[in-house]
């Protein structure tokens, strides 16, 4: 299972994002995760700039933006569980 963590370099929410995000993913080997810096990805910028952080199910393009919580994140990772 395949997610990405949209942010820029130097975003604090994006760093806070990430640390919550790695502790959800602790008891689940499985689910990776991608950082993607959008400031170098011109085709996310356009949808998801102004929403930052956002982890983002690339299969289905379903995300989730900030703010969030690990439940939220949890509850996220189980509903798209490919």
């Amino acid at each position: 299972m395949k997610y990405l963590l949209l942010g820029t370099t130097g975003c604090h929410l994006c760093e806070l994002a990430e640390e919550l995000i790695h502790e959800c993913l602790a008891d689940r080997p499985g689910t990776k995760v991608e950082l993607i810096d959008i400031a170098e990805q011109i085709q996310w910028q356009a949808d998801y700039a102004t929403l930052i952080p956002v982890l983002l199910h690339e299969r289905t393009n379903k995300y989730l933006n900030w703010p969030f919580t690990k439940d939220h994140v949890l509850t996220f990772i189980d509903q798209y569980h490919d």
